[in-house]
């Protein structure tokens, strides 16, 4: 008895610890990757930031080009009021104020457009309370234009691109 005893205490001495020790099993089960909905939520949200910031970098370009159009149109209408112009001149700058107002015309009906989509859009509804209005303020930068007051209409489109950068950034958040 003796023998065996020593036999099975010399085991369990030998023997790893990790053999005896009771595994824990586990109860959670094990994370699964992010559902089907989630990333079409994440993806419909990373679409509509998308469109947010095209339209930002479209407007900027404009305003920039606006600038410089929007002082040779000035002059050429100074240089008209003295009747120092040509009539080729008046027909370019008449063409020029033309297009000025057709593109502002298709930035607010592209925001008009950004607006309707937010609203309708359960996934980007959140961000739609930011982006509201912004196709108002297009619509106001395209009235001042229609009355040649171009240089307003330019910080008209500047308050719109800073709505649509705030919008961003709560999208980002």
């Amino acid at each position: 008895m003796k023998r065996i005893l020593i036999t099975l205490l010399a085991t369990i001495l030998l023997t790893p610890s990790s053999a005896f020790a009771q595994r824990k099993r586990s109860t959670s089960r094990p994370r699964t990757p992010a559902t089907s909905q989630s990333q079409g939520v994440s993806q419909v949200r990373t679409a509509g930031a998308t469109r947010v910031a095209e339209q930002i970098k479209l407007l900027s370009r404009f305003i920039y080009l606006l600038g410089g159009v929007a002082s040779g149109i000035a002059q050429v209408d100074e240089a008209v009021r003295r009747n120092e112009a040509s009539p080729a001149l008046v027909q370019q700058n008449q063409q020029s104020k033309a297009r000025v107002k057709s593109s502002i015309e298709g930035f607010r009906e592209s925001l008009d457009k950004l607006e309707i989509d937010f609203r309708a859009t359960p996934e980007l509804q959140p961000y739609y309370i930011k982006l509201a209005g912004v196709a108002a303020g297009a619509a106001t930068a395209e009235e001042q234009a229609t009355n040649n007051q171009f240089d307003a209409a330019g910080r008209s489109l500047l308050t719109v691109v800073g709505r649509l950068t705030d919008v961003l950034v709560v999208m980002r958040q």
